[in-house]
C-alpha cells in the first residue's frame, strides 16, 4: 500500500514539470501573438503611410489637386460637361449642333430665324385662343414671362468678376514679370488667329462646345493614362525650353535695353 502511494506521488511529480512547461508555452505564445499583431499594425501603418505618400506624389496634369468636377465649377455646368445627366448633356449638344447646321450648312441668318420662330409661336397661340372660343371652351391663360432681377444681376456680377480677373491677368503679363506666361499667352493668341483665318466665330464656338462636352469626359475616364503621358510631355517641354533659353533667350541683352529706355 505504501509502495502504491509512493508510486502515485512519484507519478504526480513527473506530471508537474510538464504542466508548468505547458503554462510557460501558453504565456510565450500569447506574448508572441501580441508582438506579431503589433508588428502587423506597424506594417499596416507604414503601408498606409507609403500609399498616402505615393498618392501625393502622383503627377496631375497642370498641377491639378482637385477632381475634374470641382475644377469645372462643381455645379450643374460641370455635370453637363462630364455627362452626369446624359439627357441634359445630349440636349445641349444637340441644340448647338442644330444651330450650327442651320447657320453654316443651310446658311440661315440669325434675324430670319428669330423672326420666323416668333411668327410660328404667335400663330399657334393665336389659333389656339380663337379655336377655344369656337368649341365653347375658355381660352388658355398664358403665363406672364419676365426675367427675374436677381438672375440678371447674378449673371452680370459673374461676368464682371470674370472680366476683371482676365484684365488683371493681362496686366500682370504685360508688366513683364513672368516670361513663361507671356510666351504662353502669345502662343495661344497666335493659334486662335490661325483658327480664325480658317473658320468663322460660330464654327469656332461650336467646336469649343463639342470639345467641352468630350475632352473633360474623356480625361475624367482615362485620367491616369493622360496624366502619365502629360508628365512625359511636360518633361520634354522643359528640356526644350532649357535649350531655347540657353541658345536664344540668354543671349538677348535685356539689361542694355532697359538702360537705354530708362
Amino acid at each position: 500500500m505504501a509502495e502504491n502511494v509512493a508510486g502515485d506521488h512519484d507519478h504526480q511529480k513527473e506530471h508537474e514539470p510538464s504542466f508548468v512547461e505547458s503554462v510557460k508555452e501558453k504565456i510565450t505564445e500569447t506574448f508572441h501573438d501580441e508582438d506579431s499583431s503589433s508588428s502587423d499594425s506597424d506594417n499596416d501603418g507604414k503601408k498606409t503611410g507609403s500609399v498616402s505618400e505615393v498618392k501625393q506624389k502622383i503627377y496631375r496634369l497642370f498641377g491639378r489637386e482637385r477632381p475634374v468636377h470641382k475644377v469645372l465649377g462643381g455645379g450643374k455646368l460641370a455635370d453637363i460637361f462630364l455627362w452626369k445627366d446624359k439627357k441634359v448633356s445630349a440636349g445641349v449638344l444637340g441644340f448647338a449642333t442644330v444651330i450650327w447646321v442651320l447657320f453654316e450648312l443651310v446658311e440661315y441668318h440669325l434675324l430670319s430665324l428669330v423672326c420666323h420662330t416668333l411668327i410660328l409661336v404667335l400663330a399657334v397661340l393665336f389659333l389656339w385662343s380663337n379655336a377655344a372660343s369656337f368649341i365653347n371652351k375658355s381660352p388658355p391663360k398664358f403665363p406672364e414671362v419676365a426675367l427675374p432681377e436677381d438672375i440678371v444681376l447674378g449673371v452680370a456680377s459673374a461676368l464682371r468678376v470674370d472680366v476683371n480677373n482676365t484684365l488683371e491677368i493681362l496686366r500682370n503679363i504685360a508688366s513683364g514679370k513672368d516670361l513663361k506666361k507671356f510666351l504662353a499667352v502669345v502662343a495661344g493668341l497666335w493659334v486662335l488667329s490661325i483658327l480664325g483665318s480658317y473658320c468663322n466665330f460660330l464654327t469656332l464656338f461650336y467646336t469649343s462646345v463639342v470639345l467641352l462636352h468630350t475632352v473633360p469626359y474623356l480625361y475624367d475616364r482615362y485620367e491616369d493614362k493622360v496624366d502619365a503621358f502629360g508628365e512625359k510631355a511636360e518633361a520634354e517641354i522643359k528640356k526644350q525650353y532649357a535649350v531655347f533659353n540657353v541658345k536664344v533667350l540668354s543671349k538677348i541683352p535685356v539689361g542694355s535695353l532697359k538702360s537705354k529706355f530708362a
